[in-house]
């Protein structure tokens, strides 16, 4: 059963397309010059044929005293015929004289004769076989009063074509040796450049989802080589992923366990006859039950985080998103809530995620300052980056956890936050191109927390 071309190795593939085309290439060549050059050798036939003609004329043919004969004669003594050549006179009178190589398949054949007898008169070529050889056949009349007599020149064109046989079968013999080695060139070459596949294919093939640290040898400085590096990058992005999975699942994991053992110690002393401890404890539930939600629902956000639709870019008014993003905060909280809001013009932002955002930075600014303190949230824009920030006059963030913060779960224990708050700013910068910053502060003195965000017209 013939296997389908493309159940061959692109190797295979590669090396008998090379090899019919170079073999195609070399056969068109070979027929173009086997055409070219049999036109050649009829031309050239010919030209010699009319050459001879023209000698003859130019020594003999206006000189009317001498007889047909006798010029046909004299100019067969003085003539040396070319290999395969040979020069006739065919007298008015007498048996035909010729020069030149002795040839029995023109001697003996009466089909020559004859040919000649039909040309005497006329003159002109024809082409002429006999014994299994082809000649061509020129005839040019001789007159001299009312004797006619012919001057022929016959050409072996076997012999012609026998050397071009020869030439053409030394060429298929150079070509097939010649095929045989492009053949095996293009076998090693294929191979080498067709290595980084072969790696690709292996390190694919090992690949699984508990193990995703192989990586490709970037080898060259070609299209391979990109692909190389393109697929390194994409095993990146699949360890991130999977690795960001493993963390989520087991956050969320550790995160749910603590309000379920809540949920069911209560349900285990809830004591059903007690309508007061019945309504305590349902009370206590629902609490657990939406801290869980609100907790499921920021794991979900910081789980779409590094999807390609996780924002949204479009060009947006920074001077009215500032305002928008004020008149969310006001709602927050009884504060002494100031603005600072010096950006204008557009940037390509996801308003909604940058709202997100800053509604958070003000949450958090919210859950560590009193009533009447002073949260101040402001914006700019300078050379090619725009600022939010949000600035509280409260405790401020302690030395030991600056710098990890916006990691997950991170909290600074004086509210009953997950921790999970800044890790959402972060992706939301980070999938702008941009990155959240705390400003360095002295202890006591609050905190101010930027999101710095490149402005470009496409990202």
């Amino acid at each position: 059963m013939r296997r389908r071309w493309g159940s061959f190795s692109v190797r295979s593939r590669l090396i008998v397309a090379i090899a019919a085309l170079v073999g195609a290439t070399l056969l068109a060549a070979g027929i173009t010059m086997w055409v070219v050059e049999s036109r050649r050798i009829d031309q050239g036939i010919d030209a010699a044929i009319t050459q001879e003609f023209a000698e003859f004329r130019a020594s003999f043919g206006a000189d009317e005293q001498i007889g047909a004969d006798a010029r046909l004669e004299a100019f067969l003594a003085r003539t040396l015929p070319d290999n395969g050549e040979v020069v006739w006179a065919f007298p008015a009178t007498g048996s035909p004289q010729y020069i030149g190589n002795s040839d029995r398949n023109l001697l003996d054949s009466p089909r020559f004769t004859a040919l000649v007898r039909d040309l005497r008169t006329t003159g002109g070529m024809r082409t002429f076989e006999s014994g299994g050889r082809r000649y061509r056949v020129g005839v040019l009349t001789v007159r001299q009063g009312d004797q006619t007599a012919a001057l022929v020149v016959s050409r072996n064109r076997t012999l012609a074509q026998e050397r071009l046989t020869d030439l053409l079968t030394t060429y298929a013999l150079v070509g097939l040796l010649s095929l045989v080695i492009v053949v095996a060139a293009s076998s090693w070459l294929a191979g080498r450049l067709l290595a980084p596949l072969t790696r690709l294919r292996h390190t694919a093939r090992d690949i699984s989802a508990g193990s995703l640290d192989e990586r490709l040898e970037v080898t060259g400085h070609d299209d391979l080589t990109d692909l190389q590096i393109t697929f390194n990058a994409m095993l990146d992005r699949l360890e991130a992923a999977f690795a960001t999975q493993r963390r989520m699942l087991d956050d969320a994991g550790h995160e749910l366990r603590t309000p379920l053992t809540v949920l069911r110690g209560h349900i285990e002393v809830m004591s059903e006859r007690d309508p007061e401890d019945v309504l305590e404890t349902k009370a206590l539930l629902l609490d657990e039950i939406d801290r869980m939600s609100r907790l499921v629902d920021e794991l979900l956000v910081l789980a779409k985080a590094r999807r390609p639709d996780f924002v949204r870019l479009e060009p947006v008014d920074l001077e009215v998103l500032g305002q928008g993003v004020i008149a969310r905060c006001r709602a927050l909280a009884d504060r002494d809530w100031r603005t600072d809001l010096a950006a204008s013009g557009e940037a390509l932002l996801d308003g909604q995620r940058i709202t997100q955002a800053m509604l958070q930075f003000a949450d958090n600014a919210v859950r560590h300052t009193q009533d009447g303190d002073t949260i101040t949230i402001g914006s700019s824009a300078a050379g090619g980056v725009v600022e939010f920030w949000v600035a509280d006059d409260g405790p401020g963030v302690p030395a030991e956890l600056r710098a990890e913060i916006f990691d997950r779960f991170t909290t600074t224990g004086s509210h009953d936050g997950f921790g999970l708050g800044l890790s959402i700013v972060s992706a939301i910068a980070e999938a702008h191109g941009g990155a959240v910053v705390l400003d360095e502060s002295p202890p006591g003195s609050g905190a101010v927390f930027r999101l710095r965000l490149p402005i470009v017209e496409d990202r």
